[in-house]
């Protein structure tokens, strides 16, 4: 009994001798090295250290110095100076399961992860101190720099630096969450079951603050329950709408309420500057919106897109299931100033504007203005309707070499006028008469011409047209089908006229001088996809004290 009491004391004391040795030589340089080769060659993991530290004082730690993780044959995963491991009895049955984890300056790259494996460390608190994290795939896609924090517990996929089921609060120096980029960030929050509620946000962005909370689903979707932009100064290279794209890349957007002051956002031909914004209750969904109880305030000092500009524009509107109640909408615009409210049914896509008041334009037609006329609407915009328009000293400009023309103080009043039907602008209904006080047509000057229509399904009615030229006076009618050929009566009269007035408006010269009478009626089609000369058939009488001459046009060709 007594030999079997020494050798078991014996075998013992070995044991421990060999574990001291062993406990010895791990914290070497060479015993890192053996463990990280053991570790390499008996798993599918590659592992390097420098040196393993471990002190009675923290019997429940272990301190890796020059740490580095990854799946073989793959860049790092993992990479620390300092990896502080805290021991529990889970790992008995969980040898890869830590009480903590404390990583410090270093990188989280899970990018480098192979899509069917995820990092094999968990742990019950993972502390981060000094860390750049890229996660592009998780529930909080980042990239982050200088990050301080903890997620709790710490169980990654994959994909996700989060896990599936944890609590987190971190801050970073610079961090790109979703794409966007800002600098000291302060993200808490929980993921729970795919998806994730971001508790507190705040972050300096694009020099001005981000403030707020939001929270996605597990479908992707996205609620902002408050969220408030501060001062942002944002320059882009994108246009406009690659600009706001990506609000239709996820499946949904809510906002509860968001607020912008004071921001200033730029891009390759557009702007937007001094913007203040208020938007409540109002959702996103792919290419349509949704909202009940829903409202929009904004003004800014500037919105420019393309040549197009409008100076101190402010907007107020309420959203609803039925459309948008415009209460307001005013701005500059071409050195006069364009007032507007109205609404928007959702129900027959139609527009219609109780009031619409413009004074004061200065403004000079685009080249393209008749192929714009001439195109559809967009499919959310069926017909337009104003109730009430006027129009008081405003300057029109057409520059087209073809037949420019200039109409200046420009005054006039309409009501119920249907500017677009089934997608397509036109003069569809309603009744309006405008006057200048001087106006040029193709290098022909007029002095006081007015104009007052009415139109319905069948046709518009010119009831009156008429102006003074020299010391005569021209007044006529006309009247132009609603139909696609568009087929045109005119009917024109002239007291006191030069005799080749008609010329610069392509009527050939006459072999006539002076003041003249003239009587023309012609008619034609005003077909958009056909010239009006070669539709044009009429006779025109003119008549001076001396001489008198009477032609007749056939096929826009004056007949012999």
């Amino acid at each position: 009994m007594k030999f079997l009491g020494k050798f078991f004391l014996t075998l013992l004391l070995l044991i421990l001798l060999a574990l001291v040795i062993l406990y010895v030589l791990l914290q070497t340089q060479w015993g890192a090295g053996w463990f990280s080769r053991w570790v390499s060659d008996k798993t599918d993991w590659h592992l390097s250290l420098s040196k393993i530290e471990h002190n009675f004082s923290s019997p429940s730690h272990i301190v890796l110095d020059d740490f580095s993780f990854g799946h073989d044959g793959q860049p790092a995963v993992l990479v620390a100076k300092r990896v502080d491991l805290g021991l529990a009895l889970v790992q008995f049955s969980d040898p890869l399961h830590f009480s903590s984890i404390e990583l410090r300056d270093g990188e989280v790259n899970l990018a480098n992860l192979t899509p069917d494996n995820a990092l094999p460390l968990q742990a019950n608190r993972l502390q981060l101190n000094n860390m750049r994290i890229d996660s592009p795939g998780s529930a909080l896609p980042m990239f982050a720099r200088k990050v301080n924090g903890g997620i709790l517990p710490w169980k990654p996929t994959a994909n996700d630096m989060l896990g599936s089921d944890a609590q987190f609060q971190m801050s970073a120096g610079e961090m790109t969450l979703d794409g966007v980029k800002g600098n000291n960030v302060l993200l808490q929050g929980n993921v729970a079951q795919h998806r994730l509620v971001l508790s507190n946000i705040g972050a300096d962005l694009a020099r001005g603050s981000m403030t707020g909370d939001a929270e996605r689903d597990a479908q992707g979707n996205w609620k902002i329950n408050q969220l408030r932009l501060n001062d942002i100064r944002l320059q882009t290279h994108k246009d406009l709408l690659d600009f706001l794209n990506p609000i239709s890349d996820v499946p949904s957007v809510t906002i509860n309420r968001l607020d912008m002051t004071d921001a200033r956002l730029q891009g390759p031909d557009w702007a937007v500057t001094d913007l203040d914004l208020t938007l409540k209750n109002f959702t996103w969904r792919g290419n349509d919106w949704q909202s009940e109880d829903g409202s929009l305030a904004m003004n800014a000092g500037n919105f420019i897109n393309g040549t197009f500009e409008l100076n101190d524009p402010i907007v107020n509107a309420d959203f609803s299931t039925q459309g948008i109640a415009l209460t307001q909408f005013s701005s500059r615009w071409a050195n006069g100033v364009i007032r507007a409210s109205g609404n928007w049914t959702r129900s027959d896509k139609r527009l219609t504007l109780d009031e619409l008041a413009v004074a004061g334009l200065e403004y000079t037609l685009p080249q393209n203005w008749r192929d714009r006329w001439q195109q559809s609407l967009p499919t959310w915009l069926d017909s337009v309707l104003v109730k009430r328009v006027t129009a008081n000293r405003n300057l029109i400009i057409d520059i087209n070499p073809a037949f420019p023309f200039q109409m200046t103080a420009l005054d006039g009043s309409g009501e119920n006028l249907l500017l677009a039907r089934q997608q397509q602008w036109g003069f569809w209904a309603g009744k309006a008469s405008f006057n200048a006080a001087e106006a040029t047509f193709n290098r022909t000057d007029l002095r006081h011409p007015s104009i007052s229509f009415s139109a319905d399904d069948q046709q518009i009615q010119v009831n009156e047209l008429s102006a003074f030229n020299g010391s005569g006076l021209l007044e006529g009618t006309a009247t132009v089908n609603q139909q696609p050929q568009r087929a045109l009566t005119l009917h024109l009269k002239g007291q006191a006229v030069p005799a080749n007035i008609l010329q610069n408006w392509g009527w050939p010269a006459l072999p006539l001088n002076g003041n003249s009478n003239l009587l023309l009626q012609v008619n034609g089609s005003l077909n958009a996809a056909s010239p009006l000369r070669p539709s044009v058939n009429g006779n025109l009488s003119v008549t001076t004290d001396t001489q008198s001459v009477q032609q007749t046009m056939h096929d826009g060709q004056i007949q012999p």
